[in-house]
């Protein structure tokens, strides 16, 4: 039987499936002290609408995979701004580095630190 992973490590393995899907410029931001809407967040950016599809759809998949069902989805169609949230979790998946900067999600969370992620 499959030891259940904690939440930092669950929040890696999402990470991960995005970096399998070529997602790039991988940040994870722990908001746990920070706010109730979430402990993490994952962005994650793509070179086009469908990639970043793509790497959605792996995310999803991954969590399902690991017993974590997604609770919501928003952005899939338009593919500029994915959101997907595991509750604890919410990962983004930006379509391109413009989306990305106007929304700046790093900089209105620029108080929360930074976990490292190194995709493998």
């Amino acid at each position: 039987m499959k030891e259940k992973l904690d939440i930092k490590e669950l929040t890696l393995t999402l990470g991960q499936a995005g970096y399998d899907k070529k997602g790039t410029d991988i940040a994870i931001l722990d908001l746990e002290a920070l706010s109730s809407i979430a402990d993490y967040f994952v962005l994650i950016s793509a070179t086009n609408k469908k990639q970043a599809q793509s790497i959605a759809d792996e995310i999803e998949d991954k969590g399902a995979e690991l017993g974590v069902p997604m609770l919501h989805r928003e952005g899939y169609n338009e593919g500029e701004w994915i959101l997907l949230d595991f509750g604890d979790i919410i990962c983004h998946v930006f379509g391109g580095n413009e989306t990305r900067q106007f929304y700046g999600l790093e900089q209105l969370w620029n108080d929360a630190p930074r976990v490292e992620f190194v995709g493998k």
